[in-house]
């Protein structure tokens, strides 16, 4: 692939409620270009929690973000002990950003 820069992808589920939390976080470690999806869906060790159930307190919101190595690694130092008061999950991958327009 041409133009594309090597990173790394998280994928973060966690109840609402410590999205500020979460975000502080992220903030403070200098990472840039997270996209938050409210009232997401699932299940998990807190069971099934369907956006959809008007009678369902609880929301959860999935953060997504993409960093490269190097600050990839100092957020995980932060966000490990972090997930553990959080809950949820965090995914981590490879993932390629690419520069530029593309043409197909």
């Amino acid at each position: 692939m041409n133009n594309t820069i090597a990173m790394k992808r998280f994928e973060i589920v966690i109840g609402i409620e410590q999205l500020d939390q979460l975000m502080e976080l992220i903030e403070r470690n200098e990472t840039r270009g997270y996209t938050v999806i409210k009232n997401v869906g699932g299940y998990g060790s807190r069971g099934v929690r369907d956006p959809d159930d008007v009678l369902l307190e609880q929301e959860n919101v999935m953060v997504v973000l993409a960093c490269k190595e190097d600050q990839a690694q100092k957020l995980l130092n932060e966000l490990r002990p972090a997930m553990k008061k959080f809950g949820g999950m965090c995914l981590v991958s490879d993932c390629n950003w690419v520069e530029g327009p593309i043409v197909s």
